[in-house]
């Protein structure tokens, strides 16, 4: 469980979030994990893009569960581009998420491939603020 902020950050738009929010998942790549996840499901992306850097960072490069933590950063990033009504960036963004997902095969860590899709329509359909 992570608490966040009253609103999504917005860059440029909304204040940053305190970082001591995410300090406290620094070193429990499965908390950071799940709480990404959970960040993203409530709309929050640039949070959920927090959450997981450090987990795609622990890792083993080229790994099919790189893989998916860099589809699932893009997603976030896809997901923030939409809201912040940059659709080109979003489209592009998108289509290297697919690459990263694709890449990643059938290494979910846990989650239904459903999720994954579910998460990918999501980014895909947000609505610019």
């Amino acid at each position: 469980m992570i608490i966040l902020p009253q609103i999504p950050h917005l860059p440029g738009r909304t204040p940053r979030p305190d970082p001591a929010v995410f300090a406290t998942l620094r070193g429990d790549p499965e908390a950071a994990f799940r709480a990404g996840i959970e960040a993203f499901e409530r709309g929050y992306f640039w949070e959920a893009h927090e959450c997981w850097e450090g987990v795609w960072a622990s890792c083993p490069p080229a790994s099919r569960s790189r893989h998916l933590m860099q589809g699932l950063i893009q997603l976030a990033n896809a997901g923030l581009k939409r809201r912040m009504g940059k659709d080109r960036a979003a489209a592009r963004i998108l289509m290297l998420a697919d690459a990263a997902l694709a890449r990643a095969g059938d290494e979910t860590m846990g989650m239904a491939r459903a999720s994954l899709v579910h998460m990918r329509h999501r980014a895909g359909l947000e609505i610019a603020l």
